[in-house]
């Protein structure tokens, strides 16, 4: 399958912070790449490397066979970029925004306006084509400024946090713009906090932490090592469950997490093992105050490589967000 993004050995510092050290992976053309991290994890960092706005200290990256160093020129004519923050003049009309984007990447005349049309309608704006995107709600200027990416018809797509901000419905629509997209046969590199974007999304997730790339892989794969089954039990207070766990691992050993009141534990058991983990808990009179049991997530995958939540780790390292 040919490689759409190729990153060996990625380096990058600004002063004494490493953004990035020593990253690598590759991007089938067709596919969607998620890079899955919190704020400060070197996400953004990646993209603007391949986006040709900054240079590695180190290591190289390739875009359709193209270097995004000594070939920067051919590489910025074949992406789309769409940034955290929507990059569209708020002063001009959506339909002024994408005419002057079709000019400044040299369209032809007399395809300019038919492109910015197309656009529109496309993605839902054409009633508020004529509007100034001051009025514009978050969601219309993130599906305006996801069009502006596209106004040349890039090959490949860096979407940098494309839902930061929208409410949940805002998200599940650009979902559908995404998946549209790829079906038409883009490539896709999308950074994400959020877990359920990179699972609904992504055909293949790199998790970044502090600069590292630390796992690479389909969200079902990583999903897949921690088991079938996540069980988890809350308790009353802190005192029962640590009880509570110290009996469980004696049980069942080591695959026993406790974090504060609440119990997980994965398993490919299923239906046996909770029966199982109740029936331990009821020979020494622990009585979970909830229950539930479910399929893992990949919040599940980043808790077990980093032993955080990536949320946690998004609220630790909000001080170096510009460097995400």
């Amino acid at each position: 399958m040919t490689k759409a993004v190729a990153v060996e050995g990625l380096s990058r510092k600004f002063g004494d912070v490493v953004a990035l050290d020593n990253i690598n992976f590759e991007v089938p053309a067709g596919t969607v790449m998620g890079l899955l991290g919190p704020n400060g994890a070197g996400k953004t960092t990646t993209v603007r490397v391949l986006g040709t706005i900054l240079s590695p200290d180190r290591g190289r990256a390739e875009v359709l066979g193209h270097d995004v160093v000594r070939e920067a020129r051919e590489v910025r004519s074949l992406i789309g970029l769409a940034g955290q923050y929507a990059a569209v003049d708020p002063n001009l009309t959506g339909a002024e925004n994408l005419r002057l984007i079709g000019r400044l990447v040299h369209l032809q005349r007399r395809d300019v306006e038919p492109r910015a049309r197309e656009l529109l309608d496309r993605f839902g704006l054409e009633d508020a084509a004529d509007r100034p995107v001051r009025t514009y709600s978050g969601g219309m200027r993130r599906r305006l400024d996801l069009a502006a990416a596209l106004v040349h018809r890039p090959p490949v797509l860096f979407l940098d946090e494309p839902t930061t901000g929208l409410d949940l419905q805002g998200r599940s629509d650009l979902w559908d713009m995404i998946r549209e997209l790829v079906t038409d046969g883009t490539t896709v590199l999308l950074t994400t906090q959020y877990l359920e974007e990179a699972d609904r999304l992504a055909d293949r997730v790199a998790v970044v932490d502090g600069g590292r790339l630390i796992v690479n892989d389909t969200p079902a794969a990583l999903k897949g090592k921690l088991g079938n089954t996540v069980i988890e039990m809350g308790f009353a207070n802190e005192a029962v469950a640590i009880q509570a766990h110290t009996r469980l691992t004696g049980s069942f050993g080591d695959g026993v997490e406790r974090e504060g009141t609440m119990i997980r534990q994965k398993s490919d058991d299923g239906a046996r093992l909770l029966m199982n983990v109740l029936r331990s808990l009821d020979e020494e009179g622990f009585e979970p105050a909830s229950l539930a049991v479910r399929e893992p997530s990949l919040d599940d995958v980043f808790l077990s490589l980093t032993g955080r939540h990536a949320e946690d780790a998004s609220k630790q390292q909000l001080t170096g967000a510009s460097s995400g």
